[in-house]
């Protein structure tokens, strides 16, 4: 439903069941923007970059260009199945220049707008991934709206969360060290204080913060206040911020919207954000048809405040949350064309960690996977130190002061590891080598074998079985997209105290049991995710 009453929540539309169509979506964005006044001479937009190309942002990025002439509406772009992602995109992509050329120039428009991908510690996008997500008009236009954000140099501190916050989210692990706000310092030039003239009818630059709600790794929930103080954030924001989500652990914070480092991002929204900009947000919920296994959306949420994420985060759980009855012994997870990196890939273990049995094993057919880290520094940390447990990466760490200044890093490793308690089999395309993959701590399998094994277009989404080399009949579990979900199983996604109760009446046998799994290299740890994971906190 369209919320006319509530200024600070316009839009409210999702359900487990509901589908909402291209149409209705462009209707809804015209009517929220038209309720916003009209007319803006300055938008910016930040939507997410193409690791988030389901989220359809690119669609809802291009539906808010069209509304403000910056591009020309065409109506030819809505496929005859309107949830048809993919047919979208084929569409747009297969638009001549000079049908743009045209369109274009025969519109005018006072309206400038910016876009910049929230790239956070990502590779910036490559004009194909431009051209794909968010359209040939938008690709091609002169000057480019695009704006390649560098989270090392185009940032500016706005401000601090109190230390006490760290200390409190991080156990006391990292103290007398406040959270700094960190922007993108085209994004702070935006405040409406900067643009106040003479003139009553003018009006502020118009931000809008686009993306998906989606279980996260890191702040437990995707988006919100996310899309900003990391997407377009800066190195200590960014680094610190990881590592308070790997120290709590991951287990504790996945899949729940209000948790201690989220909390930590709200303190900064409420004093540095939501008075200084004519900020709204667009959420998305997005899911799988039951019938056709096409990704569409399933929730639209518009507002300027947490209410609509709060919102977003309990359709996400309905939608995107799999609590299965059992922890497979293997699950396998294929990876698109979205993940280039292990840095991205990961989503296959940090999705499935709370489901997989002890001693089972993780299988990721990775044919685009070329290389670990985002960018060089990174990725020789990876190579330098792989995902071998927290305790190994702590160690490092501590001595290794490289480390110490890229603490994202640190908490990757820490949440690609599997902590001993199961074998992660990577079987990536031909630009990394078993030799380098096995550096890392993962088992080496060559793709061409497993995709014949595992062959991706009979499998379906869920339990599927195999016959192994022994004539047995096994079963496994099939993930397509890790990054449309959160898999678990009841007794590893409780509330902390119920989470503490459990785990102590059961702390003698199961520890005897993990004692005995070794698994590369790594000796089982109650570690898994951080200081945070699987055993209670310390107190």
């Amino acid at each position: 439903m369209t919320d006319n009453n509530n200024n600070n929540l316009f839009c409210s539309i999702g359900s487990p069941s509901t589908s909402i169509s291209n149409e209705t979506l462009r209707q809804e964005i015209e009517s929220f923007l038209t309720s916003l006044g009209g007319e803006r001479s300055d938008v910016l937009i930040i939507p997410p970059d193409f690791t988030r190309f389901h989220s359809q942002a690119g669609l809802i990025t291009q539906y808010i260009s069209e509304y403000y002439n910056f591009t020309s509406r065409r109506e030819e772009e809505v496929c005859s199945d309107n949830n048809d992602i993919n047919g979208i995109w084929n569409d747009i992509g297969s638009a001549s220049n000079s049908d743009m050329d045209s369109n274009t120039a025969s519109k005018s428009t006072s309206t400038t707008i910016q876009i910049i991908p929230a790239l956070g510690t990502h590779a910036p996008m490559s004009p194909s991934q431009i051209k794909q997500m968010f359209g040939l008009q938008l690709a091609t236009k002169i000057p480019d709206p695009f704006i390649k954000h560098d989270w090392r140099e185009d940032v500016v501190t706005i401000g601090y969360a109190p230390s006490e916050m760290v200390s409190a989210a991080t156990y006391g692990q990292v103290l007398n060290k406040a959270w700094p706000a960190q922007l993108n310092k085209l994004v702070w030039e935006k405040r409406i204080q900067n643009h106040q003239h003479d003139d009553d009818k003018s009006k502020p630059p118009l931000v809008i913060s686009v993306g998906q709600v989606v279980p996260h790794e890191v702040l437990g929930m995707a988006n919100f206040n996310k899309n900003l103080f990391v997407g377009v954030g800066g190195l200590e924001a960014i680094n610190l911020s990881h590592f308070i989500g790997a120290v709590h652990g991951m287990e504790k914070l996945m899949g729940r919207g209000r948790n201690p480092l989220r909390e930590i991002l709200n303190y900064a929204s409420e004093h540095y954000l939501q008075d200084q900009f004519d900020l709204w947000y667009i959420l998305t919920v997005m899911g799988t048809n039951d019938v056709t296994g096409n990704v569409e959306m399933k929730g639209l949420y518009i507002g300027n405040d947490i209410k609509c994420y709060d919102l977003a985060c309990e359709l996400s759980l309905k939608v995107n949350f799999n609590l299965l009855p059992r922890s497979p012994k293997k699950i396998v997870v294929y990876l698109n064309d979205e993940y280039h990196s292990t840095w991205l890939g990961n989503k296959s273990i940090y999705r499935t960690r709370m489901a997989i049995a002890d001693g089972g094993e993780l299988i990721v057919l990775a044919p685009f996977v070329d290389t670990f880290g985002e960018d060089n520094h990174i990725d020789q940390l990876i190579r330098q130190v792989g995902y071998v447990g927290t305790p190994t990466i702590m160690k490092a760490m501590n001595d290794n002061d490289e480390l110490k200044s890229n603490l994202s890093a640190v908490a990757h490793l820490i949440h690609g590891s599997s902590e001993g308690r199961f074998s992660i089999t990577y079987c990536p395309g031909t630009k990394l080598s078993k030799e380098e993959i096995e550096s890392v701590g993962f088992q080496y399998a060559d793709l061409n074998a497993m995709q014949k094994r595992y062959d991706i277009s009979t499998l379906k989404d869920g339990w599927n079985t195999e016959i192994n080399e022994n004539g047995i009949e096994e079963e496994f579990y099939y993930i397509s997209n890790p990054a449309l979900g959160l898999w678990a199983v009841p007794e590893r996604f409780e509330d902390d105290e119920s989470n503490s109760t459990t785990i102590t009446s059961s702390t003698t046998s199961t520890d005897e049991q993990k004692a005995d799994i070794t698994i590369n290299n790594q000796k089982a740890s109650d570690m898994s995710g951080g200081v945070g994971g699987w055993k209670p906190p310390p107190r």
